[in-house]
């Protein structure tokens, strides 16, 4: 049988156990609320350019596993005008050197007009294929990079727990979901 089958199969059931116990819009509401108040906690940099923001889309929890094949699930809201404009999910698949699971929030800003426009716009928009994220980075003093500032979308991950670590976004799809 291949090698591959089985860290598939349980990375699948992982997600699947994972979306099965999909979260209701309380749910999601509350544990966005909580996420943006640690990041503003975290980072006043971060928080100024949130309130610069056109947009705000925030996954308070994102899970990945992985036992070879890994695979990755969280379901957030967009914030436009300081009110939910909508909910999403995001979802992603990786093949490789990985073992283990972790949970992370991933906040995405959306800096410019178009930037949001084109996000709304989408049917299953993909990082780095219908958007380039720069993922921000704090320098000394929690000041951040002056090219990340100047990004049309800039994304932010923390609270990562567990024995992963990955900060990228690259590769994985948002979708809008009904909630």
């Amino acid at each position: 049988m291949n090698k591959l089958f089985f860290p598939l199969v349980a990375a699948c059931l992982l997600l699947y156990q994972v979306s099965a116990v999909a979260a209701g819009r309380e749910e999601i509401d509350a544990y966005a609320d909580e996420a943006l108040e640690t990041f503003y906690e975290q980072t006043q940099a971060g928080e100024r350019l949130a309130r610069n923001a056109r947009g705000i889309l925030v996954f308070p929890r994102v899970y990945k596993a992985g036992f070879g094949v890994g695979g990755e699930y969280g379901e957030g809201k967009l914030i436009v005008g300081g009110a939910t404009a909508g909910y999403y999910n995001i979802v992603s698949a990786s093949i490789g050197f990985q073992l283990g699971a972790q949970t992370k929030t991933q906040i995405i800003l959306f800096m410019t007009d178009q930037a949001l426009e084109n996000f709304r716009a989408s049917k299953g928009w993909e990082a780095g294929v219908d958007g380039s994220v720069a993922i921000a980075t704090l320098g000394a003093g929690g000041t951040l990079d002056s090219n990340t500032l100047q990004q049309p979308i800039i994304g932010f991950i923390f609270s990562n727990k567990g024995l992963m670590y990955n900060l990228t976004l690259e590769g994985a799809k948002i979708t809008r979901i009904e909630r």
